[in-house]
């Protein structure tokens, strides 16, 4: 049985109420947003991302990376490293001719830690502004601390807790809640600077456990949530992964509790360096990092007690684009945002997904926003990949929404939506090479995620332009009837195909199939 709470009110045929606003892509202040390209000079790496489309949720146009490990030894001369200022001043040419090529004028370029605290940094800056044409601004830890967060605030809207953003050379923290960020901190925990503390593992623990103990102190216990932010938190996430042999590799919004972290973090302890790097395709210069990383992470849940670690994708390149946007973009749902640009770039109808929405709400009556956004979601994503061969469409369906890049979506709501759209194309899941996907949800859901994709695949055809005109679908769950009220136009167009998709719904539902012609 379909589960039924309070949710929006139904959208009418021709009602232009909508809890998602209208569309965004006509507005000058959103389409400013077109085309944004940033660059991050870490530690240890430095990357361009080029964020494309005018949608809530970013699309990556380009995304380049270097690990140039500019900070590498920092801590012992107060300087750069030699190796890795050649290698960072080679990226930044290439960027700057990319971003040239690309038609992005000026990119946005801000360096860390390493920059900042090196002697030579201001020769560098001055450096790359000669040679490169790229003005690097430096930020303060607190300054990066805000950008990681406001980073996390674009892909997780209702992140509350504790963000922790590990870089080459500092470790920030900062506050969320409300959508909003509050006290930050920053430290210099980073795998760079320890590798320079001298006695030992016994020393460098207890160096990390007297740093932690003030940082606790600045911000507080007691957060919920910690939100990790860097390449060596991801790394070890991805060796959780490995660990659990967890079926979907997206680390955004992946979620970790702290018995099973830590058992991961002993697990990689015991483990050859070189044999999980291969299992897991994770860099030598960032596996190097990840023992040191570790040691961190351990002190990290020891001192702050979360309930849950999640890791989050988005950080300070996102935070700068999260900066340029106007408050009421801001405010917008990113997954109905990045759903609806699909549906307007790749869809052969856009503006569809909303009014088959409509059509097929009455089916699930009443549900809670969430459940909502998902239905919405899907509707919206229906037809974005007709263009794949017919064979293979229920496939591609589920593979690009469970590993799309796709922010305010939870990896059960990515195979909830994935087996929707599956259902959308193919009626049976039997024997699919994606079962091990399936089990990340629970009966219930995975049956309500079917009759949604079985709803769609009956509506979409029944009616190509108006569904609302053809005809009228309901659902008494009391009587287990399904009923479909015909107009005389939606008579004609009730064919048999149309009437075979309908019994298909009805028997996903357990429910018999009723025809009426008003």
């Amino acid at each position: 049985m379909i589960k039924k709470t309070e949710a929006p009110a139904p959208i009418g045929p021709g009602d232009e109420w909508d809890p998602f606003g209208q569309p965004l892509f006509d507005d000058p202040s959103a389409r400013a947003l077109s085309r944004v390209g940033v660059v991050d000079v870490g530690s240890n790496s430095i990357r361009m991302v080029v964020f494309d489309g005018a949608a809530r949720s970013p699309a990556y146009f380009y995304n380049e990376k270097v690990m140039a490990g500019l900070g590498q030894g920092l801590a012992e001369t107060g300087r750069l490293n030699p190796a890795g200022r050649e290698r960072a001043l080679s990226a930044l040419m290439r960027f700057s001719l990319l971003a040239k090529g690309m038609g992005i004028s000026p990119l946005t370029c801000v360096a860390t830690a390493a920059v900042r605290d090196a002697e030579d940094g201001p020769a560098f800056r001055a450096q790359v502004a000669r040679e490169t044409g790229l003005q690097l601004h430096v930020i303060d830890g607190k300054e990066e601390a805000r950008l990681s967060a406001q980073g996390v605030l674009l892909g997780w809207p209702e992140a509350e807790g504790l963000i922790c953003d590990i870089g080459g050379n500092s470790m920030e923290l900062a506050e969320v809640r409300q959508g909003r960020v509050w006290n930050r901190v920053t430290s210099q925990l980073g795998p760079f600077r320890l590798q320079q503390v001298k006695g030992g593992r016994k020393e460098v623990i207890a160096h990390i456990r007297a740093v932690m103990a003030e940082l606790a102190e600045a911000m507080g216990t007691g957060h919920e949530r910690i939100y990790l932010v860097g390449g060596s938190w991801r790394a070890i996430a991805r060796l959780d992964m490995e660990r659990r042999g967890y079926p979907l590799l997206v680390l955004h919004e992946y979620r970790m509790d702290p018995e099973g972290l830590l058992k991961t973090l002993d697990w990689i302890e015991k483990n050859d360096p070189a044999e999980l790097r291969g299992r897991t395709g994770t860099s030598a210069a960032r596996m190097e990092l990840v023992p040191l990383a570790g040691l961190v992470l351990r002190e990290l849940v020891a001192t702050f007690g979360p309930r849950e670690i999640d890791v989050s994708s988005y950080g300070i390149r996102e935070g700068l684009l999260y900066e340029q946007m106007p408050e009421r973009l801001r405010a917008r749902d990113p997954l109905i945002e990045a759903c609806r640009h699909a549906e307007r770039t790749q869809a052969r109808m856009p503006g569809f997904g909303k009014k088959l929405h409509a059509f097929i709400a009455p089916i699930f009556g009443e549900v809670a926003p969430d459940i909502y956004r998902l239905h919405r979601a899907a509707c919206l994503l229906h037809d974005t990949t007709w263009r794949t061969h017919p064979d293979y469409r229920a496939e591609a369906c589920f593979d690009n929404v469970t590993r799309a890049n796709m922010a305010a979506l939870s990896h059960p709501e990515r195979v909830f939506l994935g087996v929707a759209l599956l259902h959308r194309y193919k009626n049976s899941r039997a024997g699919s090479r994606f079962e091990p996907l399936f089990a990340l949800l629970p009966p219930e859901r995975l049956q309500e995620a079917e009759v949604l994709g079985k709803a769609m695949r009956f509506a979409a055809m029944f009616a190509i332009h108006q569904p609302q005109d053809a005809g009228a679908l309901s659902y008494d769950a009391a009587g287990a009837r399904l009923v479909l009220d015909l107009t005389k136009r939606g008579a004609g167009l009730f064919g048999e195909v149309a009437e075979a998709r309908f019994k298909s719904l009805a028997n996903a539902l357990k429910a018999e199939p009723v025809v009426t012609r008003v």
